[in-house]
């Protein structure tokens, strides 16, 4: 049986549910986190359930999310945590709070679980979902809180892995992201006729591709400290 087991934040997100499902195929024991109040908590709970995943639904924003990694003791990390500028609005209507934003859920919750990850001996690898582009002084606000993120994540950890994929998108995708979609395929038809160097880091790459990429190097002991670019992830 293994002795590893992977704690995965941000599940039920298009690449989550692949990660969860590449560890799962790997033997790892695995821990999906899902809101309990999600609208589709039972479907999620029920299909992570059906390969072998256990399910933590600790409150995020409430302290206990270190107390229950404390007992699990993972020795890998999944910070997939992140919001849409259109799911935002949805979860906006029923939102008790502060309005879901890049500010309250990628900073706030990933900052949270680098915060509960801290105290941990020995420390889990910490495997960060970040984006191509991020860097510091970025006016777009999706890639200046990644990049924000990432800086909390290297002053705070140093079993850390920072993985910084093109546009994600696939046929499976069930929430569709206009600008992203169309984004990708423009992309990827201009790079048709670029240099391999150039094609292979702008070029885009499926939920499931990135996933095996993210356990792969999860794993992998050279990729301590390391930063990822797209093209490294095939």
């Amino acid at each position: 049986m293994s002795t590893e087991l992977a704690f995965v934040a941000g599940a039920t997100g298009y690449t989550g549910r692949s990660v969860v499902r590449e560890l799962r195929a790997r033997g790892v024991i695995t821990v999906a986190h899902v809101r309990r109040e999600s609208r589709e908590y039972e479907r999620w709970a029920k299909a992570f359930r059906e390969l072998g995943a256990e399910i933590d639904s600790t409150p995020w924003g409430t302290g206990e999310l270190g107390k229950r990694l404390g007992r699990l003791a993972p020795t890998h990390v999944f910070a997939l945590v992140g919001t849409t500028w259109a799911r935002a609005r949805r979860e906006a209507r029923d939102a008790v709070g502060p309005r879901p934003s890049y500010a309250t859920v990628d900073v706030a919750l990933t900052t949270e679980l680098v915060e509960a990850v801290r105290p941990l001996a020995p420390r889990p690898r910490f495997v960060f979902l970040s984006s191509i582009g991020t860097a510091p002084g970025k006016s777009n606000p999706y890639r200046a809180t990644r990049w924000q993120i990432e800086e909390t994540l290297r002053g705070a950890l140093d079993d850390w892995t920072i993985v910084r994929p093109s546009f994600i998108t696939g046929p499976d995708r069930e929430e569709r992201r206009l600008g992203e979609t169309l984004g990708a395929a423009t992309f990827d038809t201009l790079l048709a006729l670029a240099p391999a160097r150039l094609r292979d880091r702008y070029r885009s790459i499926t939920g499931p591709e990135l996933a095996r990429a993210l356990v792969r190097l999860g794993f992998d002991p050279t990729a301590r400290g390391r930063v990822v670019y797209a093209e490294d992830l095939r």
